[in-house]
């Protein structure tokens, strides 16, 4: 098949005076790139590489692809990771991974506890501040952890993020409000460990957005491969990062990280994970991929927790979560990407 890639690098990313340097720590580098290009032609297929830019509409009409394999994160806007998606479908060009309304959800980090909340699957307490002297609601309980509602890999989350009394709230509010110009939240904060897990496929349609109300129904995990759960080894790392998965953990340290896959969980804790993150995956839409993020709160039999949903997981080779993931399944790199390809295929019906 002739495949376009499309993406945002880093390298091409739009400058200006006083952005803040983590701006684009989630686009992507050449290297990931070349991985996914490499390996979509070690699948047959004729690969394309688009910026994800304003060209992209001139560019995908002149090239004319039979599928684009999408992982642009975009550059402007609340819903930046679901411009593109958009662009396609007024297009008519199949894409992998999830749709415009998902992505437009998953990236505002509020909005999907709110929709989690909703289905009652268990996430943490929580409150957005869109001033930083704002009345704190009598039911919000310290410690917090703070963080900004509409950034990925980890921008914004430091050490610091944890504050344990209101000074310490005002101050961290104060502080990531000036950065990142948009509202912040705050959760209660779950002291545990933190969890990962990789989902790949589709769930049987017709799916609607809902968990079923028949508990004696089959859990909703049908058409869904779930990759070992991912631990990260945050008591390897240096006290100042805080004892939680952090910005520079996700950059600066990404090629020198700590981990444990599969993480040393009982098969009963496993299943647990795997039906809340197949939950997670049917009530906010997933499609093809995905990873959900857990935090399972150490001083309650470590009760899991739902912090975020990632459609648009990383996928660099040999570091990026879901790709160790898949290599604890015996998967290799090449594989992974054409089965993400494959399940689109499948699921347009191509």
């Amino acid at each position: 098949m002739r495949v376009a890639l499309l993406a945002n690098l880093k390298k091409n990313a739009p400058t200006w005076p006083g952005m803040t340097p983590d701006q684009w720590d989630d686009l992507d580098s050449q290297e990931t790139i070349e991985e996914i290009m490499h390996a979509l032609r070690a699948g047959g297929h004729n690969v394309t590489f688009l910026e994800g830019d304003i060209s992209l509409y001139d560019s995908l009409r002149q090239v004319r692809p039979d599928i684009c394999f999408n992982i642009c994160e975009g550059h402007f806007g609340d819903s930046r990771e679901s411009q593109v998606p958009a662009l396609l479908e007024m297009l008519r060009i199949p894409y992998t991974g999830s749709r415009v309304l998902t992505l437009a959800l998953a990236l505002d980090k509020p909005m999907t506890k709110r929709v989690l909340a909703y289905h009652g699957l268990p996430t943490p307490a929580f409150q957005v501040f869109e001033r930083a002297n704002e009345p704190l609601d009598p039911d919000m309980q310290f410690p917090m952890f703070v963080k900004p509602s509409r950034e990925g890999t980890g921008m914004g989350v430091s050490a610091e993020s944890i504050v344990r009394d209101e000074v310490e709230l005002r101050v961290q509010l104060e502080r990531q409000l000036a950065r990142y110009q948009q509202p912040i939240l705050a959760e209660r904060y779950i002291a545990g460990r933190e969890v990962t897990v990789g989902i790949i496929g589709n769930l049987t349609a017709p799916v609607a957005m809902r968990v079923p109300e028949d508990e004696d129904a089959p859990r909703v995990q049908r058409g869904l491969y779930f990759f070992p759960p991912l631990e990260v080894n945050v008591a390897a790392y240096q006290e100042e990062e805080g004892g939680v998965y952090t910005n520079r953990m996700k950059t600066e340290l990404a090629h020198d990280w700590y981990y444990l896959c599969p993480a040393p969980l009982p098969a009963e804790k496993v299943e647990e994970l795997q039906w809340l993150a197949a939950a997670v995956f049917r009530v906010t839409g997933c499609m093809d991929v995905a990873r959900i993020d857990f935090r399972m709160e150490e001083n309650n039999g470590e009760k899991p927790y739902i912090l975020e949903v990632n459609p648009l997981p990383g996928l660099n080779r040999g570091y990026s979560d879901l790709c160790v993931e898949a290599q604890a399944a015996g998967w290799t790199y090449e594989e992974l990407i054409n089965r993400i390809l494959d399940e689109a295929i499948k699921r347009h019906g191509m």
